[in-house]
């Protein structure tokens, strides 16, 4: 049985991971536009890493080419998909510094490319989203924890923003009573067009600060990236031992979503 292809999507402040190693760029064309992944190896298989905003953060979270990316782990034959993104926290339990394994989310997004199907192939195409990130990666990200140590907290609803501004008080206010955990500005479209390729996908979210109006402190982008450096190394072990988890011949209904997939 061939090895499970994993990729890491890492986002503000994760722009490498130390356990991949003998790294080299690769570039993937694909209809969206091209893409540059790292390969590398991790315990003898293939392991994909991508920065979601780039290597150095020159990419702002509206402008992201997300139908590209996914598409390139697509073509790269990638099987599961963990990601990670910096948020901001919308509840006094689940803390800056706390790990959410998300199990929901809210689209408050305004005018990105949401979806890779808009009809071109004569048919018009709705995936279903009751369960949107995948729950065996899931399981495997919250077995990771218990194995390395790390407290997760099991569930959360991510609100993703346009940005790249960052939320008012009073938008934050709503979000809060409309059910959401933390707010983001980049899982959204990336986990629809992972399900719509047929991708196993799940996000590691990482509250870094208190969204704005829940504390009296200004948000910092800068607090944002101290944060995330400061627990890169814990996230580092959280994500190899996640790996470690995904067990060749996993079955989960994502990949039925991948039927609709064009061929290239």
């Amino acid at each position: 049985m061939e090895d499970v292809k994993t990729a890491v999507i890492g986002g503000s402040g994760v722009y490498k991971q130390s356990f991949i190693k003998d790294e080299r760029e690769i570039n993937v064309d694909t209809k969206f536009g091209p893409v540059t992944v790292k390969q590398g190896i991790y315990n003898g298989g293939i392991v994909y890493f991508m920065a979601r905003h780039g290597g150095g953060h020159t990419v702002p979270p509206h402008l992201v080419n997300y139908r590209a990316n996914i598409a390139a782990l697509k073509k790269l034959g990638v099987d599961a998909v963990l990601s990670t993104a910096a948020v901001g926290t919308l509840r006094h339990d689940m803390p800056p510094g706390s790990i959410v394994i998300i199990d929901q989310f809210i689209d408050f997004t305004k005018q990105r490319a949401l979806t890779f199907y808009e009809g071109e192939e004569g048919f018009v195409v709705h995936i279903d989203f009751s369960e949107p990130y995948c729950p065996e990666i899931r399981s495997a990200m919250l077995k990771a924890g218990t194995k390395v140590g790390q407290q997760l907290i099991d569930g959360g609803c991510y609100i993703c923003s346009e940005g790249p501004r960052l939320e008012t008080p009073a938008e934050i206010g709503m979000f809060k009573n409309w059910g959401a955990d933390v707010v983001g500005m980049t899982n959204v479209p990336e986990v629809i067009l992972a399900r719509e390729a047929g991708l196993c996908y799940a996000t590691i979210a990482l509250p870094t600060n208190y969204a704005a109006g829940i504390t009296a402190e200004p948000v910092r982008h800068e607090e944002v990236l101290e944060t995330m450096e400061n627990n890169r190394p814990e996230l580092e072990r959280l994500l190899a031992a996640c790996i470690d988890e995904i067990k060749p011949g996993h079955y989960c209904k994502c990949k039925d979503a991948g039927k609709y997939w064009p061929k290239e």
